[in-house]
């Protein structure tokens, strides 16, 4: 019953996350569709590609291999050993802020101050927000080691959404800030992150009642703090030898992740203003990825993390917690696939127009959609990648993981080699197909695993990846009915043509999912199930 019970708070925790998500990024969309309106090209390519690679880049060295090591331990750990490891963050996170902050401003290529002033400035921000939000870790992976639904989500959204509207706000009445107002708005997204996660733990903590407080490691918000005592080791040596292994590993995934920055940033393959419409069309692809992909992938990461030991073949585990596992992986694979062809098929159709809608003629116009159209297939590899991983990376033991340590420096130098050669041949472009290239590499890797580790079992959680042939002829028949529907209808014969040419996509997609629907049934019973179990899980909370 073990499997079943993580089983259902994965699920409640990730159903609960997409609902919410999806509510307050539509509410950020709308606001970032404002901003694009008062912006130049040029200070979005600071923004979104400079600055923000500096964030990201300190915020991921600083605690992505903390995450994943102090997420893997069981229920008996001593949490205070585990929360002494994550206060180690903060002082790692000063150190690559201040290291990289050096690089961004002696060693790369500085605008100019006349087309967007205050630069300086906004390194050494955007570097201390990294460390400011490295101050709420403890408290992020305490609340995802105990499952706490909606919390993490409400938290990030709303920070996002009040950043966003200050940032409207700043740029509409005080646009001569120029980089102060991201800046200023990067401060305060990570502040207001970070109160949401101690504002909670204070008001829960100080309940006792609380059958939530009842469960935690923790008693009062001064056993969350750094302490020394004599009876044992200030850490978890174990969870240290882990956090190094996923430390070489993170160093390597950021490269993959972040690689077409970098790439931007040190190599110059693109001036700012190209650089800020390929981040746009960037994050606009990338949209549902974050809000379908990215809690699946974080929720069924503690599940399996939980319910499989990492030093133990599946055939020395117990059977039941095996095939739980199997039979989710497997309907996890065929969600992605199902989600990520329907993203590629019908986006390719309709790019154009999304980028007209959300941005106007900066976006619509040259390269925008074609980058778009790109990303479409690049979401599909996303997709399958984050499923395939999630389940990867909780079951190898250390040395796999040291292992695919190996792979992942491959990875990432033909990465850049491949993204610098691809974007001088074929534009920012380039730098999705270099995307595509290593995530297929990365799938195979983690296949290989998967299957490897099932092969003594009888259980096949790959079949996931196998769709009928009459899904897949509905799936190639609507992405030719809605091209030659943009060809007629899109974009340049009025508002009257695009709704025809909505409406011709909403018919092909409703076929498409009730085929779906009909030909996919233990997917569906799947959900009905989980969905159900997180309904009735709310409702007892």
């Amino acid at each position: 019953m073990r499997s079943q019970e993580v089983l259902g708070q994965a699920a409640r925790l990730a159903s609960s996350g997409l609902l919410l998500q999806v509510v307050f990024r539509l509410i950020t969309f709308v606001l970032n569709a404002f901003i694009l309106r008062f912006l130049s090209k040029e200070i979005v390519g600071i923004v979104n590609v400079r600055l923000t690679l500096l964030y990201s880049t300190t915020i991921f060295l600083a605690r992505e291999a903390f995450r994943r090591a102090c997420l893997s331990g069981g229920a008996q750990r001593d949490w205070s050993q585990t929360l002494n490891l994550l206060w180690l963050t903060v002082p790692l996170g000063v150190f690559w802020s201040l290291f990289l902050g050096w690089v961004w401003l002696q060693l790369l290529e500085v605008p100019d101050p006349n087309v967007i002033p205050h630069y300086g400035t906004g390194v050494l921000v955007f570097g201390l927000s990294a460390v400011v939000e490295l101050l709420g870790e403890p408290f992020w992976v305490l609340a995802q080691a105990h499952m706490f639904v909606k919390l993490k989500v409400i938290a990030e959204s709303l920070s996002v959404i009040l950043k966003s509207i200050l940032t409207a706000f700043l740029v509409l009445w005080l646009p001569y800030w120029g980089l102060y107002i991201f800046s200023l708005a990067q401060l305060f997204y990570t502040t207001v992150l970070v109160l949401c996660y101690v504002i909670y733990f204070t008001k829960l903590l100080g309940s006792p009642e609380s059958t939530k407080q009842q469960a935690l490691p923790v008693s009062r918000m001064t056993d969350m703090l750094p302490r020394i005592t004599r009876s044992r080791a200030f850490v978890n040596w174990e969870e240290a030898k882990l956090t190094w292994s996923f430390f070489k590993q993170s160093f390597l995934k950021q490269i993959l992740t972040e690689g077409e920055r970098y790439v931007m940033t040190f190599l110059n393959v693109l001036n700012f203003g190209d650089q800020g419409v390929y981040d746009i069309v960037n994050n606009l692809g990338s949209l549902v990825a974050r809000l379908i992909f990215q809690p699946i992938e974080e929720s069924f990461y503690i599940f399996f993390a939980k319910v499989l030991e990492r030093e133990k073949d599946a055939t020395l585990q117990k059977q039941e917690d095996v095939a739980v596992a199997a039979a989710v992986l497997e309907s996890l694979l065929k969600l992605a696939l199902l989600a990520g062809l329907t993203i590629t098929v019908f986006g390719f159709a309709y790019s154009q127009l999304a980028l007209d809608i959300y941005g106007g003629a900066m976006l619509s116009s040259g390269s925008g959609p074609i980058l778009l159209r790109a990303y479409c297939l690049y979401v599909l590899l996303l997709a399958i990648n984050g499923v395939t991983e999630c389940f990867t990376f909780a079951a190898m033991s250390k040395e796999e993981v040291d292992r695919y340590n190996f792979t992942m420096l491959a990875l990432s130098s033909s990465f850049l080699v491949l993204s610098y050669l691809l974007t001088r041949w074929c534009g920012s472009v380039g730098f999705i197909l270099a995307n595509c290239f290593n995530m297929g590499i990365r799938i195979t890797q983690s296949l290989c695993f998967i299957h490897r580790y099932y092969q003594k079992s009888p259980h096949r959680p790959l079949a996931g990846l196998c769709l009928s042939p009459v899904l897949l002829g509905t799936f190639a028949l609507s992405g030719g009915v809605t091209s030659l529907s943009e060809v007629f209808l899109c974009c340049e014969l009025g508002w009257l043509a695009r709704l025809a040419h909505v409406a011709m996509g909403a018919l092909c997609l409703g076929a498409t999912l009730g085929m779906a629907f009909l030909t996919e049934t233990k997917l569906i019973h799947f959900l009905r199930t989980q969905l159900g179990m997180s309904r009735l899980a709310d409702k007892t909370t």
